[in-house]
């Protein structure tokens, strides 16, 4: 076992004491490699990486980290074939939060939001991708027995 030292905020650290204490770990250590585990199972490829899919990608930011907003800006602009639109939440006077709906290929799609949940000041985030049939993609679609098509939005207010 080797022994690492990690930052963490007030915050994040009154909350792994919280589950310390609720679950009855001996000490935070236990409860960080437990925490870890998850995380990286939760961050595990699926089975089905590549192929089409969308996805919901949320997450919560510092909006005064430094150049945070730009970094965002800059990611989804090099990745615009893969954003459909995004909606943008001021939380607090602190917090922002950002949904963002995302279509593509599985890895290019998961690429996207790892990138945007690693950045320094996204203080939560996780995506949820759904694999779809190469039918479901398109704008167009069936619905109650008639076609009809829909344009998509995109919008981003911190632009």
């Amino acid at each position: 076992m080797q022994r690492v030292t990690i930052t963490l905020d007030d915050d994040l650290l009154a909350g792994i004491d919280r589950l310390v204490e609720r679950r009855g770990y001996q000490g935070r250590s236990e409860a960080i490699r437990d925490l870890a585990r998850a995380g990286l199972a939760e961050a595990a490829p699926v089975e089905k990486e590549d192929g089409p899919c969308v996805a919901a990608l949320v997450y919560v930011y510092d909006h005064a980290a430094r150049e945070l907003s730009k970094r965002l800006t800059t990611a989804y602009h090099e990745h615009h074939e893969l954003t459909l639109t995004t909606l943008h939440v001021h939380l607090d006077h602190g917090s922002c939060m950002e949904v963002s709906v995302l279509k593509g290929d599985g890895s290019a799609v998961r690429g996207m939001a790892e990138r945007v949940i690693a950045e320094r000041g996204v203080r939560h985030g996780r995506a949820v991708v759904i694999p779809v049939r190469e039918t479901e993609t398109g704008t167009g679609h069936r619905h109650h027995g008639h076609g009809h098509n829909h344009s998509h939005s995109h919008s981003h207010e911190d632009e």
